[in-house]
């Protein structure tokens, strides 16, 4: 059982300095294009072209450790079908699913899995690869972060740190929206 602990606890360290050291090294601000190509949780294909297809969407980077992350991906659920007729739709990142190689944990997709089907989140969810994490992801210091992009694949307004809810999201979202 203590055995089962120090490797939670290493590989938690470990997850928690890799994304502190990344994030030291580049900040992604309003305006910053946003490009990637990859794969959702069920192997499909997925890319920034996806941005295109909204006003606006909504980018929540979680982790399948953080309880804030999971708490609040009913009400993301909710949002995401609420506001896909004002063109706004909710995607995941799932930020612990690969290690420091890009090599995906099969134990780590399946716990995020169980998450998704749990919480209602049918969203898309997205695995993060080596270019993702060494680009627009190597900011991220903590989760639940949460971003906006436009359908030109540009960040929008800021970096939201924590968790929040429906409606505190529903208020940013309609401000953004009155932005564009």
């Amino acid at each position: 059982m203590k055995q089962f602990f120090m490797k939670r606890i290493k590989k938690t360290f470990v997850l928690c300095a890799m994304l502190f050291l990344a994030s030291c090294a580049f900040a992604q601000k309003a305006g910053d294009k946003i490009s990637f190509t990859s794969v959702d949780m069920n192997g499909n294909a997925v890319s920034s072209e996806l941005f295109g297809k909204n006003k606006l969407t909504m980018v929540n980077i979680w982790g399948t450790f953080c309880g804030p992350c999971i708490r609040e991906m009913p009400d993301l659920a909710k949002l995401n079908s609420a506001n896909k007729a004002n063109g706004v739709e909710v995607v995941g990142i799932v930020i612990d699913l690969v290690d420091r190689r890009g090599v995906v944990s099969e134990r780590t997709k399946a716990d995020g899995e169980a998450i998704i089907k749990q919480t209602g989140a049918n969203y898309t969810h997205i695995v993060p690869n080596n270019e993702m994490l060494s680009t627009f992801l190597r900011k991220i210091q903590a989760v639940p972060s949460t971003i906006f992009v436009d359908a030109n694949g540009k960040m929008v307004g800021q970096m939201y740190l924590g968790s929040r809810s429906e409606k505190e999201w529903q208020k940013i979202i309609d401000s953004l929206l009155k932005t564009m």
